[in-house]
């Protein structure tokens, strides 16, 4: 199943994030300014706030195996249909009803591998599902490069091609979903009846803990919207979201400021920082599930994050792709540390919708910050003061990770994790071969 949600998450990212590769010719094309650009860019993430809690409420009730196929054929359906845009208004149009579509996608996977994995292995199986968007912001550029060369075939132009072909990439990964995944653990026919019971009970043993550890649990939307350790962590998760799409819409266009590039270079040059964080993604994920101790590693993450950004915004273009490099392994690797502590922090009984509410509201950082750069560039000519801002709000973050308390799991005399019980050399009796 990780695989193919890594897969799943590749044409995600790549559905929303390809129109930074079309920015000039939206512009040359029909007139799309950066300021509308940017503004478009983050209308998708304004859908995607309001449709994120009701896609996880009706994935409860259709089931894992439909919603989330669902989901991934319609964003293809709608990624493709971005060929028939004619201006501005059309393009805001339908990068709305783009996070229309996917909303529900990422809390729906991380709510998915928390009732097939205790919390011991969910910080590798998130890298190994999250890589999925660093394979697709590595592979956009040199995929969506010859794309856009294609311009004139069949009386299409280039960015036309590279929206209709990643688009129905996506619907097909969509349909193969549905007859691949299971919603539950009992529908897996690859586990063995004690291979299926063992992974219940190692579950369960997590669950029961964490229950043991925060006490009863509240009930409903609000008992979840007004808890303050839920709005901390989605303030730190949305200072995340912001250097990860103010990187992924403006990266392109910072690259392009190196003399000699042309669109099949800028892919190329591109994808170096994503290539740069798969690397630091794996080694954190690793190292937290092996320690338990994640808050130390969030906060040397967003610190990174904070140093390479403000170094990219008084730097050279050369020199800037390299600090965005350093910023990349940063704010990029806290995917597989930050949902485990999630996990760690809230009441089992209410995790779902947690994760959905902080993934909602952080996703707000998706259009706060390519509208902001789109206005900054617009105004300065640079992204500088951009870049800036980032790293201010990643040192804020880090420092707001310093008042989560430590969670049941990690903190000392907690009840052992299953890993523990079990011992190391077969944790899940042999099912983490699958």
């Amino acid at each position: 199943m990780v695989p193919l949600f890594a897969v799943m998450m590749m044409c995600n990212q790549l559905n929303r994030s390809n129109i930074g590769y079309a920015q000039s010719h939206l512009e040359a094309d029909l007139g799309i300014g950066a300021a509308a650009y940017g503004l478009g860019a983050g209308l998708f993430f304004v859908a995607y706030t309001l449709f994120e809690i009701p896609s996880n409420a009706l994935m409860a009730r259709f089931g894992a195996k439909i919603w989330l196929s669902r989901i991934c054929v319609s964003w293809g359906i709608v990624s493709a249909c971005m060929l028939f845009a004619q201006g501005e208004w059309s393009f805001y149009f339908l990068r709305f009803l783009l996070g229309m579509a996917e909303a529900g996608f990422v809390p729906a996977v991380l709510y998915y591998l928390t009732k097939w994995l205790p919390n011991s292995h969910r910080g590798r199986a998130n890298a190994r599902y999250a890589v999925g968007a660093l394979v697709a912001f590595s592979l956009s550029g040199p995929v969506s490069g010859p794309l856009l060369s294609m311009h004139g075939l069949w009386g299409l132009s280039g960015w036309q091609w590279m929206f209709l072909t990643e688009g129905l990439l996506s619907v097909g990964v969509g349909v193969f979903a549905f007859f691949w995944l299971d919603s539950e653990i009992e529908d897996a026919r690859w586990l063995t009846g004690p291979e299926q019971q063992a992974l219940i009970t190692a579950i369960d043993a997590d669950d029961a803990a964490a229950s043991a550890g925060h006490g009863a649990a509240g009930s409903g939307l609000w008992s979840v919207v007004r808890a303050p350790k839920v709005l901390l962590l989605s303030f730190i998760y949305f200072s995340v979201q912001m250097s990860i799409y103010a990187n992924t819409f403006w990266l392109p266009s910072i690259v392009r400021g190196i003399q000699g590039t042309n669109d099949f270079t800028v892919g190329l040059l591109s994808s170096l920082p994503w290539i740069c964080a798969i690397f630091a993604m794996f080694l954190l994920a690793r190292i937290g599930d092996r320690t338990g101790r994640r808050k130390p590693l969030l906060i040397g993450a967003l610190i990174v994050a904070a140093v390479g950004s403000y170094a990219a915004a008084v730097s050279s273009p050369v020199l800037a792709l390299v600090m965005l490099c350093v910023a990349a392994m940063g704010f990029k690797s806290i995917s597989p540390i930050f949902w485990p502590i999630v996990q760690g922090t809230v009441h089992p009984m209410v995790i779902g919708m947690a994760i959905a509410l902080i993934n909602s509201l952080a996703n707000l950082g998706g259009f706060v910050a390519p509208y902001g750069f789109g206005l900054v560039q617009e105004r300065t000519g640079s992204t500088a003061w951009g870049l800036i801002a980032l790293a201010a709000f990643s040192l804020v973050a880090a420092l707001a990770v310093c008042f989560l308390s430590d969670t049941p799991a990690t903190r000392k005399g907690a009840p052992p994790t299953a890993e523990a019980v079990k011992g190391p050399a077969e944790p899940l009796h042999g099912t983490q071969s699958h």
